[in-house]
C-alpha cells in the first residue's frame, strides 16, 4: 500500500479519481432521465458501467504514469513543475467535462453512447463544427465548462498539494508502480471488448448506458469493418444456396452465377420497355410517423399528405439502417447492411457496382447524383462516381444561386432549383434522365430560409419536417409547368428515419419510412400494405420500366405477383436483421443468434439455433452479402445483347 502514499501515485489517483467521478455522474444523469427505458434497473448500469470504466483509465493513465514514475526527483520539486502538473490538472477537468457534455449531446441526437457515428463526425470536422455552432450556444457552454473546471481545481488544490508534497518513490518503487499498471492494462485488454457491455440481447437502454463512451469511441476506431465470417454465425454453401433461391427466384429471374453463392441473374420483364425520366429524391430523416396521413396531429406535411392519395404509396415500407449512408447504400446498390461500414464509406472499394445508374446508363439514361451538400461526406463524390453517376453537389452549384444555406448544404428549394436545370438540359438533348437527389434541411440544425412556413427557422424537428414538406410541393407545382412532366416518375423517399433508439438493438418500428411513386400520366395512383424494403426500390423501378438486365440486387419487384416470402432487412453496424412482417431474427457478432417474437408489439425475445428458419433466412442475406462483396460478386459486367424497341411516351 506504501505505492499508493507517493507523490505520484497520488496525483495519478487524484488525477482519474476525477475522470471516474465524472463518468458515474454521466452515467447516472442518463439512467435517471431514461429510467423507464432502462427497466428501472441501476445495479447491472451502474457495477458493469464501472467495470468498463475502470478499464478505459488503466489505458489513459499508463503514458502519464510512465512519465510521473520517471520524472527525476529534482525535476519534481521545481515550481515550474508543479505549475505545470496544477495546468494539467485543470485541462484534464476542462476536457472531462467537455466529454461529459458532448455524450449528452449525442445521446439526445442519437440515444447511444459514443459510437462509428461519433468517429465519423471527427473525421468530417468541418460540418459537424459548423453543426454544433449553429445548433448549441457553444460560447456559453465552452464558458460554463471553463468556469467549473476553474472552481473544481479551487476546491481540489488541498489534496493537489498533498500529492505533491508527498514522499518521492525510491526506483525499485517506481518500477513495480509501472509494471502493476502495465498489468492492469494488459488484463483490460484481455478481459474487455466492444461488443461488451453492448452485448447481445436484453435491454439495449441497459447495455448503452453501461458502455464507457470515450473507450467505445476507440473501439469504433479498431473495429470499423467487421468480417461476417469471422465474427457471425454462416451455414454451409449448400443450404445458403437453397435459401437463396427460395428468397430470389421470382418467375422471370434465371441464375446465371457458377458459384452457388452468387446471386447474378438475368430479369426478363415483361412488355416493350420504355424511357419514361426519372427523379428519386432521397429525403434526409423523415419518418413514416412524421406524415399527418399516419395520425400525426402536428399538420406538418399537407403535401406528403395529398400526394399519398396521387402516388402509388407504400405503407409498409422499411429503411435499412439508420444513417444517411446506408439508406444511399441499399437505394442505389439493392445489397442488404453488411456489418461494420457501409460499402459506401469503404474507400479504396466502394466502386465497381452493378448499380441502378449503371443500369439506366447502359440504356442510354444519364444518370447524375445531385447533393445538397459537399459531396465528399460521407465519400459520396467517390461512391456515385465510381459507380455510374456523374455527381452535382454543392461545390458545383454558382453561389449567387444559393439563397440560403447552413452547416450541411444548401436548403432543399435551391437543391430542387438545380435539379430543374438539370432535367432542362438533358431534355434539350432529348436524352432521358436519372435524377438521384439527396436533401440535406431536415436535418440539425434545422434551419431554412424565413417566411416559407409558420415555424421560425431553427426551432427543431419539427419546422424542419415542415420546410421539407413545404420545399416538395414547390418543387412539384413547378415540375408540372415543364413539357418533360409527363413522362417523368417522381419518387421520394426517406435515407431512415428521424430516431432509431429503442429497448432492442434493433427496435423494428423506428425503421419505417414512406415510399411515394408518382406519375399520374404513367402509374395509377394507389395504395400498397406488402412489406417491403430500400433494397427493393431499384429492381421495382426497373420493373416499372419493363426493362430487361443482369441483376446483382438483393431485392425483388414489388409489383411482380409472386409467392416469394415477405421480408426486410435492417442492420446497425454490428447487429443484422431480418424482419417477416410478425418476427424478427437478429444475428450479433461472437455467433450470437436471436429471435424477437411479435417484434411490433410484445417484442420477446429468445435465444435460437441456425437451424430455425428465420436465423436460416437472415444468415442467408448476410452471410451471402458479405460473400459477394469480398469475392467482387457484385461487379458491374455490361451484357451485350441484341438491342430492344424503346417505347417512349
Amino acid at each position: 500500500m506504501r505505492l499508493l502514499h507517493t507523490a505520484p501515485m497520488r496525483y495519478l489517483l487524484l488525477l482519474t479519481g476525477c475522470w471516474l467521478a465524472t463518468f458515474l455522474m454521466t452515467r447516472s444523469l442518463l439512467l435517471a432521465t431514461h429510467w423507464g427505458e432502462a427497466g428501472h434497473q441501476w445495479l447491472p448500469v451502474v457495477g458493469v458501467g464501472l467495470v468498463y470504466d475502470l478499464g478505459f483509465l488503466t489505458y489513459a493513465a499508463l503514458p502519464l504514469g510512465l512519465y510521473l514514475l520517471l520524472c527525476p526527483p529534482a525535476l519534481w520539486r521545481r515550481r515550474g513543475h508543479r505549475w505545470f502538473l496544477q495546468g494539467l490538472l485543470g485541462v484534464s477537468i476542462f476536457a472531462m467535462l467537455f466529454t461529459a457534455v458532448a455524450e449528452w449531446l449525442f445521446w439526445d441526437e442519437f440515444g447511444v453512447r459514443f459510437n462509428f457515428i461519433a468517429v465519423d463526425y471527427l473525421v468530417y470536422s468541418d460540418e459537424v463544427l459548423n453543426n454544433v455552432l449553429e445548433s448549441y450556444p457553444i460560447g456559453a457552454l465552452l464558458s460554463a465548462i471553463a468556469a467549473t473546471a476553474i472552481a473544481l481545481c479551487f476546491a481540489l488544490r488541498k489534496p493537489f498539494n498533498a500529492a505533491m508534497n508527498a514522499p518521492l518513490p525510491t526506483v525499485r518503487t517506481r518500477v513495480a508502480s509501472f509494471a502493476g499498471l502495465a498489468l492492469l492494462a494488459g488484463l483490460s485488454a484481455q478481459l474487455l471488448d466492444q461488443d461488451n457491455p453492448r452485448g447481445q440481447g436484453g435491454n439495449a437502454y441497459q447495455h448503452e448506458l453501461a458502455s464507457n463512451g470515450p473507450y467505445q469511441f476507440f473501439a469504433a476506431f479498431r473495429n470499423n469493418e467487421l468480417d461476417y465470417s469471422q465474427f457471425y454465425t454462416s451455414l454451409p454453401a449448400e443450404v445458403v444456396a437453397k435459401q437463396l433461391r427460395a428468397e430470389l427466384t421470382e418467375p422471370n429471374a434465371t441464375f446465371v452465377g457458377k458459384d452457388p453463392l452468387d446471386i447474378r441473374r438475368t430479369i426478363d420483364n415483361p412488355g416493350s420497355p420504355i424511357q419514361p425520366n426519372i427523379v428519386l429524391v432521397t429525403i434526409e430523416s423523415l419518418s413514416a410517423k412524421d406524415l399527418g396521413s399516419n395520425g400525426d396531429d402536428r399538420q406538418l406535411t399537407p403535401n406528403l399528405d395529398r400526394l399519398r392519395q396521387e402516388s402509388l404509396y407504400f405503407n409498409n415500407f422499411y429503411a435499412t439502417g439508420t444513417r444517411t449512408d446506408r439508406g444511399l447504400e441499399a437505394i442505389t446498390l439493392a445489397i442488404p447492411p453488411t456489418p461494420g461500414r457501409s460499402i459506401v464509406k469503404r474507400i479504396g472499394r466502394e466502386s465497381g457496382f452493378a448499380s441502378l445508374g449503371q443500369q439506366l446508363n447502359a440504356v442510354g439514361y444519364d444518370s447524375v447524383f445531385v447533393y445538397g451538400g459537399r459531396g465528399y461526406f460521407d465519400n459520396m463524390n467517390a461512391f456515385f462516381s465510381g459507380n455510374g453517376y456523374r455527381v452535382v453537389d454543392q461545390s458545383s452549384v454558382n453561389e449567387a444561386d444559393i439563397h440560403f444555406k447552413n452547416a450541411w448544404g444548401m436548403d432543399d428549394e435551391d437543391l430542387y432549383r438545380e435539379t430543374l436545370k438539370l432535367a432542362d438540359a438533358d431534355y434539350a438533348q432529348n436524352r432521358p434522365f436519372l435524377l438521384q437527389l439527396m436533401t440535406t434541411s431536415n436535418h440539425r440544425p434545422y434551419t431554412y430560409p424565413d417566411n416559407r412556413i409558420d415555424i421560425k427557422s431553427g426551432n427543431g424537428r419539427d419546422g424542419a419536417v415542415k420546410y421539407t414538406d413545404y420545399a416538395i410541393g414547390q418543387f412539384l407545382n413547378d415540375a408540372r409547368k415543364k413539357p418533360w412532366f409527363d413522362n417523368t416518375i417522381f419518387i421520394f423517399v426517406a435515407d431512415h428515419t428521424a430516431g432509431s433508439a429503442g429497448k432492442e438493438d434493433l427496435p423494428i418500428a423506428n425503421y419505417q419510412i414512406p415510399l411515394f411513386i408518382y406519375a399520374p400520366k404513367l402509374i395509377q395512383a394507389r395504395e400498397s400494405a406488402q412489406l417491403a424494403s430500400q433494397i427493393d426500390l431499384a429492381p421495382t423501378l426497373l420493373g416499372l420500366l419493363n426493362m430487361d438486365y443482369q441483376s446483382t440486387f438483393f431485392g425483388r419487384n414489388l409489383l411482380q405477383d409472386n409467392p416469394l416470402p415477405p421480408r426486410v432487412v435492417v442492420g446497425n453496424y454490428q447487429h443484422l436483421g431480418l424482419f417477416d412482417g410478425n418476427d424478427l431474427a437478429i444475428l450479433s457478432p461472437r455467433q450470437g443468434l436471436r429471435r424477437h417474437d411479435q417484434a411490433l408489439t410484445a417484442s420477446v425475445e429468445s435465444r435460437v439455433p441456425a437451424t430455425d428458419a428465420l436465423i436460416e433466412r437472415a444468415i442467408t442475406y448476410y452471410q451471402t452479402a458479405s460473400y459477394g462483396y469480398k469475392q467482387q460478386l457484385l461487379s458491374w459486367k455490361p451484357v451485350q445483347a441484341v438491342p430492344e424497341q424503346v417505347t417512349k411516351r
